[in-house]
């Protein structure tokens, strides 16, 4: 019986970041197929000493899942380590379709993705009680275009948290993308470049007129989450509007109302 791949989130880049199963995955596997950057750490500190290890930094999507099939056949666990999650920007979809015509079994585990370590580093929020309660995951068409109607100019006129992957060279591009969209000029903007990663993480703080500039003088250019987002700077505020769920005037199946409202 073949053995079988397992696509394992590794995190945002800091190796301890791996989930549990993750990294028993790791300790067990026969080999091990990594996404470079911090990735290579988590693959050499916790798969044995004979695994098999192989960057996939030079190899096509084919050599990869030919590289996968054919382990398969050798190992009874062989991992595909990817950064973030392996379902978001990633070839997930392309790489389990040939193992599944090969007849490989394969099995998905998530991995927390760069958009929520950079937040955590930063110390903000995602959402905040009517301020907003939406996240979206984007990106700036580049190479890849985007879908009809998935513009950023029409996904910030919602207002809402815009996590904005792989755009960081675009910069320009998702200022215009607000701009157009209505955002203020001095709305807070927040990058974090190599969110996790020891000793390399960066974080800049600005607002849509000078986040750019803020960049270029952090000489940060490459692997930057950007977050646009009405929630930044929140610990800050004097007032807030409190969760429902903890309120002392709210009930639900776990505790009662232990205070009343009054209008």
């Amino acid at each position: 019986m073949p053995g079988k791949v397992w696509f394992v989130g590794a995190g945002p880049g800091d190796p301890e970041l791996i989930t549990v199963k993750g990294r028993r995955l790791l300790e067990k596997a026969g080999a091990v197929l990594f996404a470079g950057s911090l990735v290579d750490q988590a693959a050499t500190r916790f798969s044995p000493a004979d695994c098999e290890i192989r960057d996939s930094k030079d190899m096509t999507l084919a050599e990869m899942t030919t590289w996968l099939i054919e382990r398969a056949d050798r190992h009874a666990v062989v991992v595909r380590l990817q950064t973030g999650d392996p379902g978001l920007y990633g070839a997930l979809i392309e790489m389990t379709q040939p193992l599944t015509a090969a007849g490989i079994a394969w099995e998905v585990v998530p991995g927390v993705s760069s958009a929520m370590a950079a937040m955590a580093a930063a110390g903000e929020t995602l959402t905040l009680p009517e301020v907003t309660q939406t996240v979206i995951l984007t990106r700036v068409a580049g190479r890849t275009p985007m879908p009809p109607g998935e513009d950023l100019e029409s996904l910030a006129a919602h207002k809402a948290t815009l996590c904005i992957y792989l755009s960081i060279t675009l910069l320009h591009k998702v200022q215009e993308a607000l701009r157009a969209a209505g955002w203020a000029e001095d709305a807070p903007m927040l990058v974090v470049h190599k969110a996790s990663w020891p000793g390399q993480e960066k974080i800049i703080r600005g607002t849509l007129a000078d986040i750019k500039q803020k960049c270029q003088a952090a000489k940060v250019g490459s692997q930057a989450m950007i977050v646009a987002s009405p929630t930044l700077g929140a610990a800050d505020w004097p007032d807030l509007v409190r969760s429902k769920l903890y309120d002392p005037a709210f009930s639900h199946r776990f505790r009662k109302a232990t205070e009343t409202t009054h209008d």
